[in-house]
């Protein structure tokens, strides 16, 4: 299906009374240190702590009758799965979750608190597939993607609406990108509500597929992966690739000290937990100053569910 402006008004509306509209922040001595004019988006404090609650919940509530019974599946190793286990709990409904042994143990025991079945499989994608086909194989429960699907696309294009209304003024949004959901999202949001809204990612060195996508025009896998940015380590799909080519001004890489140093700069001026896929775009910003100084610009912090026990890696 194409995604309208109507279906993320449609959206909004559907998923109004199971998140929250999160707070816009701004910090004064980033500008003042940069001499930029940042507004952070943050969706840290959404529920279950990430942004993926909006597509979660978008898909889950379009369910028919007979898919509610059976109940939803996913792979994923974190916020996903979080989005798809409330998403099932508030709807009185069953989860099975596939989460590769590789996840945070913070979000292993978010999802099985949501009271969601989770099943531990290998950490890579064919186990995560073959693992999750068998369960849907025998409970027909339904597969909700965690990116590659219009109605989660749509969910998280609320975003950007919400960023929109509650600043007409802004010049530019700057999102993280690794499936592309998200980044999918925010382009067709920018496209519909305010045209002319540049749209920039960044992405980890350590997880570099989209940028690669995006240059040869098919999906592409990083050359190597080894980033702190767990959220980030999937591939574009051809969905989400095609609408990233269509509407994103470029994507924006940045290297592990750059993506370290935007989250303590985070942690040490702002005073709130974000994960370290939240900083990419804060780094990529950072990193590339002359694109965005004189800009209002708009930074989507995606998520703060973080294991604390991995700071010590980190700083």
């Amino acid at each position: 299906m194409k995604i309208t402006k109507a279906a993320i008004e449609a959206a909004a509306i559907r998923i109004a009374p199971y998140i929250h509209n999160t707070p816009i922040m701004t910090c004064k001595s980033i500008n003042a240190l940069y001499g930029l004019d940042l507004y952070f988006k943050c969706e840290n404090f959404q529920k279950i702590g990430a942004f993926k609650i909006r597509g979660g919940m978008n898909a889950s509530l379009q369910l028919t009758k007979e898919q509610l019974e059976k109940g939803v599946a996913t792979h994923s190793s974190g916020n996903h799965a979080q989005a798809l286990a409330f998403a099932a709990k508030m709807l009185g409904i069953k989860a099975y979750i596939v989460m590769p042994e590789s996840s945070p143990q913070v979000k292993v025991n978010a999802v099985r608190g949501y009271g969601a079945e989770v099943t531990i499989c290998a950490s890579n994608q064919a186990a995560r597939e073959s693992t999750l086909q068998s369960i849907v194989d025998q409970t027909g429960a339904t597969f909700i993607h965690p990116y590659d699907n219009d109605e989660v696309i749509t969910g998280q294009a609320t975003c950007v609406k919400e960023i929109i209304e509650a600043m007409p003024d802004v010049d530019i949004l700057v999102t993280p990108v690794g499936g592309g959901g998200l980044l999918s999202g925010t382009c067709l949001g920018a496209h519909y509500f305010k045209p002319g809204l540049k749209v920039y990612a960044g992405e980890p060195e350590g997880a570099a597929d989209a940028v690669l996508s995006i240059q040869s025009g098919k999906v592409e896998k990083a050359p190597f992966v080894n980033t702190i940015a767990d959220g980030l380590l999937t591939t574009l799909s051809e969905r989400t690739l095609e609408i990233i080519q269509a509407h994103v001004a470029d994507i924006l890489l940045v290297s592990e000290d750059e993506i370290k140093a935007a989250l303590r700069l985070v942690y040490e001026r702002m005073k709130i937990i974000i994960e370290p896929s939240c900083a990419v775009p804060l780094a990529a910003v950072l990193k590339n100053p002359d694109l965005f100084k004189g800009k209002k610009v708009g930074i989507i912090l995606t998520g703060g569910n973080v294991d604390l026990s991995k700071f010590k890696d980190w700083f």
